[in-house]
């Protein structure tokens, strides 16, 4: 029996199976490395999105608040594809635009800031900001009030009303949105207090010790909005313009810096002036806020209470002692308080006349718009900073502080019936005065020619002396003279002392024409007759 020398293999079935599987299971560990580091490397390059929402000003201005920030350094924002400058969509209610903040090397992008802009106080608004307001927005949101120097007493009212809008919105927010709020919130006090970091980045210096953080002072943070708040006056070169057309001084431009101080660190709020054309803070101050930090160079935030045109106050640096300092007499106490009394106002604030401005309401001897309570730090900031608009009102004997234009008027039949009588007055007045002219100009001209001397004299005076006389009779050394016999007489004169006809119009005209008689004329007139007789019978 021979044996089988036929050779198996033993690579079986099962150990092709495992080989396949180790195969695969190499290739799904590549991929999901693969992933990892492409999903890495995106979320490196992913800019942080910040949001500004920025209220107030008109639409020039608003553009020029985004000029400002976007064109830092002298550079030019452009698009993502890099061939035109990012379009501003403000004209219409909510208004949009974008703008990459770059590093100091103006190579690396820091961040992308959109900014939702928004011109009028309107409650109907209130819907178009509500969506922008989410758990993963809020802590990279900046809200920013613009306001001008153009019309500074305006200021108060105007801060008023988007803040109390903007407490409308957030207390309609979701509680996880009011707890993200007070979470930033409590990071914004905090910040800068006694060590930590301060808003530019920098480190804070530590209290002495270990000590905790220094205490939120009086009349900060008492009025919390849940967002960081800036406040921008544009257009300080309007500060000289006030100054020599409205008389302004020192005294007034420390009364409004002293209010809005005041007002804006019970909300932890910054300020600055701006100008246009001239280099500010503003965009230190706006990246700060929103956490945008250079890497290559720091830029530190300092504050300016010194140049009027240039002041900045960033937050928590502020305090009541520091707003005193500025000019005495300020009630520090009193303006913080009002404001509260404001803040607790309805919005929109109740019109007595539907959709028309607020009227004036008259308290002894002031006036105040109707609804501004008492107490209202807006309306002791109108008082104290006066628009000229209303000296007019203050030279009629009116209070400079109201708003109240209408004057009473009386019918328009009454009216031109008095000035009818006025009228007649003034005519009669005047036909007196040229009248009794006239009768003195007469008599003074008989008296200055003579009676005596050539028929010509004569008749001329004779003449003038019949346009005095009238259809009456005179009484002269007891013989009764009547008119015509005198004019008779007249008549016979003239023929024998000159070739001149009795029939002359000259002196009928003159009689018929003559509608008075001056007696002084009369008497000196036959005076002259009888001296003339006395002297030819002699």
């Amino acid at each position: 029996m021979t044996a089988n020398t036929n050779r198996y293999s033993t690579y079986t079935t099962a150990s092709v199976a495992s080989g396949a599987d180790s195969r695969n299971s190499d290739k799904a560990e590549k991929k999901e490395l693969w992933n990892s580091m492409l999903s890495t490397v995106a979320s490196g390059r992913r800019l942080p999105e910040k949001n500004i929402i920025l209220l107030g000003g008109t639409v020039d201005s608003q553009r020029e608040f985004f000029e400002t920030l976007s064109n830092n350094d002298g550079r030019r924002v452009l698009d993502r594809h890099g061939s035109r400058m990012p379009p501003v969509a403000n004209s219409f209610a909510l208004g949009y635009t974008y703008y990459d903040v770059l590093d100091a090397d103006q190579e690396d992008t820091l961040a992308r800031i959109s900014l939702y802009t928004l011109t009028s106080a309107s409650a109907p608004f209130a819907s178009l900001l509500q969506p922008l307001l989410t758990p993963q927005s809020i802590p990279n949101t900046l809200i920013v009030v613009l306001l001008d120097w153009s019309e500074p007493w305006k200021w108060m009212r105007q801060l008023r009303e988007w803040i109390l809008l903007l407490r409308t919105i957030l207390v309609s927010l979701s509680n996880e949105c009011k707890e993200t709020m007070e979470e930033v919130m409590l990071a914004w006090r905090d910040r800068g207090r006694g060590g930590g970091i301060n808003l530019d980045g920098t480190t804070a210096v530590p209290t002495a010790d270990g000590e905790m953080d220094l205490p939120v002072g009086p009349g900060e943070w008492e009025d919390a909005l849940g967002l960081p708040l800036c406040v921008v006056c544009q257009n300080a070169e309007k500060m000289e313009y006030l100054e020599k057309t409205q008389s302004w001084k020192e005294e007034e431009f420390d009364v409004v810096l002293q209010f809005m101080r005041t007002v804006l660190l019970r909300h932890g709020a910054s300020l600055i002036y701006t100008t246009p054309s001239v280099a500010s803070q503003l965009p230190t101050l706006v990246h700060s806020s929103l956490g945008i930090h250079s890497l290559l160079k720091k830029q530190p935030l300092k504050h300016n209470v010194i140049d009027r045109d240039k002041v900045v106050i960033p937050p928590n640096w502020d305090s009541w002692g520091k707003i005193r300092v500025l000019r005495d007499g300020f009630d520090v106490d009193q303006a913080s308080n009002g404001w509260s009394i404001d803040l607790d106002q309805p919005f929109p604030r109740p019109h007595p006349n539907g959709n028309a401005p607020e009227d004036a309401q008259v308290n002894g001897d002031s006036e105040r718009p109707a609804g501004d309570p008492e107490g209202s730090t807006v309306a002791l900031y109108e008082e104290s900073v006066q628009d000229p608009s209303m000296d007019a009102l203050q030279l009629a004997g009116r209070n400079t502080h109201s708003t109240t234009l209408e004057v009473e008027t009386i019918d328009t039949q009454t009216f031109l019936a008095q000035q009818l009588k006025v009228l007649e007055a003034y005519k009669q007045k005047n036909e007196e005065a040229s009248r009794g002219e006239a009768r003195h100009k007469a008599y003074k001209k008989i008296e200055e020619e003579p009676l005596v001397g050539g028929a010509d004299s004569e008749r001329t005076a004779e003449a003038k002396v019949l346009e005095h006389i009238g259809p009456v009779q005179f009484n002269m050394g007891g013989i009764q003279v009547d008119a015509d016999d005198m004019v008779q007489r007249l008549k016979e004169r003239q023929a024998y002392g000159s070739p001149s006809e009795p029939g002359s119009p000259m002196v009928e005209e003159g009689i018929e024409s003559t509608p008075h008689m001056d007696t002084e004329n009369l008497q000196a007139f036959f005076h002259g007759l009888m001296n003339r007789r006395g002297a030819s019978a002699k």
